[in-house]
């Protein structure tokens, strides 16, 4: 950048984020004592005349919505080294995915913001836009003057005219939002490919969980016992991998939100018309998922590692190499490898080395089912004991926590037995001993019967 303090007349602040193609930036317009967000093209782009262009079609199609339920667009320049940028609105109250990172919502909010965001991409199918890559961190909160928050659908990176996306298109999106229409290039997607997505958004907002793969999805009153029938149906339509099947529009789709919201709220009015304290913590029945959930937030596919054989340990190990487990040859059919993002369990946001292995990694989502498996995960921030002694699983009963300590590790093991569908959980808080290791392992282990496996795994563990 040209300039440590200015982009064009405006005074930067600070740093908002940074993306592939870009940059966006807190800055101030003293001309109009306003706040504003700057997004500058990525210098590494600047030569791509292809990619200039994607840049400078997102601002051309965010101000062609002309709708208050979209980010708005404010001014575009060029910097002194040719690169563009476009000035945006500031969304002052951040993002779902940040409301996310507390748990999941009380189901009428949920149902309100996902309504709004439906509304948000209502009015771009409207303007002759569809989104492509709606997901939580793509919907913005803004404070307005009478204090409430508005919602604003935000990056249209990937956004195409209605035209356009009817022809043959390419893969789009982002895993676990993604609908099945846009996973691979096809024929070409409408306005239902972003009902989907907000479909996915509503079930992570019910639920804390990023939905399975397409036809796949746990059904989310499995997540969230006591779940309205209605709000289940609702979500589930959107979610379907046959379009003909989903809601016609994101309009009809808010319409039945609303409705829910109403009948949530007025269910849930105390005698004076109060409203049960909103809960912020992760629900019991969640936490069980959450770890391989994360998984799918990274974008990680699910990989079939066949390990036959007659030893009764395998090795498995993660995409990085940083972390080495044994765990019994059944448990070790299937793997995903790749990563996860702690803010799960409320630990700062990142992307960090994770593994999860098991005898079906599909049905890990479903607390009830019957599972083997093992999740180790690494995050360098936070305090994830005080995380790990904040979880609970509906169902089971609690057997108590103790101490671990063996020449690599020293931390805490929490132990939950008779859980629902039969079965034991155990989650691990471990530092390493060694001197200068700043990396804590979170490790979560599921057994459906059988002996108590916990120590002969978390023995054969390795951190590097």
């Amino acid at each position: 950048m040209h300039s440590a303090e200015r982009i064009g007349r405006y005074r930067i602040e600070r740093c908002l984020g940074t993306g592939a193609f870009g940059t966006v930036w807190l800055a101030r317009d003293d001309d109009l004592d306003a706040l504003v967000a700057v997004k500058v093209l990525a210098e590494n782009w600047a030569h791509r005349l292809d990619v200039r262009e994607r840049f400078l079609s997102e601002a051309r199609l965010l101000r062609k919505a002309g709708s208050p339920r979209v980010v708005q667009v404010y001014d575009i320049g060029e910097l002194p080294d040719g690169r563009p940028y476009f000035v945006m609105e500031h969304a002052d109250a951040g993002t779902l995915a940040d409301l996310l990172a507390a748990g999941p919502l009380p189901v009428p909010e949920a149902l309100r913001l996902t309504a709004l965001a439906a509304r948000g991409a209502h009015a771009l199918h409207e303007a002759g836009i569809v989104h492509r890559d709606v997901k939580p961190s793509n919907v913005l909160l803004r404070t307005a003057p009478d204090g409430t928050r508005r919602v604003l659908l935000a990056d249209l990176g990937l956004a195409k005219s209605l035209a356009e996306a009817s022809g043959l298109t390419l893969a789009a999106g982002s895993a676990g939002y993604r609908p099945p229409e846009q996973a691979g290039p096809g024929a070409g997607i409408d306005a239902r490919a972003d009902v989907y997505s907000l479909g996915a958004v509503g079930y992570e907002l019910v639920t804390g969980v990023v939905p399975a793969a397409p036809g796949s999805v746990v059904p989310p009153g499995r997540l969230r016992p006591g779940l309205d029938a209605g709000v289940e149906r609702a979500l589930m339509r959107a979610l379907e991998p046959d379009r003909e099947r989903r809601w016609p529009d994101a309009g009809a789709f808010a319409d039945e939100l609303e409705r829910l919201e109403r009948r949530e709220r007025t269910a849930g009015a105390g005698p004076a018309g109060t409203r049960p304290r909103a809960r912020r913590r992760v629900p019991a029945v969640v936490a069980v998922v959450a770890a391989v959930a994360a998984l799918g937030i990274a974008g990680v596919a699910l990989v079939p590692t066949l390990r036959p054989g007659p030893a009764p340990d395998v090795p498995v190990a993660d995409a990085t190499g940083r972390i080495a487990v044994r765990v019994p040859a059944g448990w070790a059919r299937q793997l995903r490898d790749s990563g996860w993002d702690p803010a799960v369990l409320g630990l700062p946001a990142g992307h960090e080395p994770a593994l999860a292995v098991a005898d079906d990694l599909a049905r890990w989502q479903d607390p009830g089912a019957g599972v083997d498996g093992v999740f180790v995960g690494l995050s360098d921030h936070g305090d994830l004991t005080a995380r790990v002694n904040a979880i609970g699983h509906a169902g089971c009963h609690y057997d108590g926590s103790r101490a671990y300590a063996d020449p690599r590790f020293t931390g805490v093991v929490r132990s939950w037995s008779r859980c629902p569908g039969g079965g034991r959980i155990t989650e691990s808080a471990l530092v390493p001993s060694a001197a200068g290791a700043s990396d804590r392992v979170y490790v979560q282990i599921r057994r459906h019967d059988g002996e108590d496996a916990t120590a002969r795994i978390l023995r054969a563990l390795r951190v590097t």
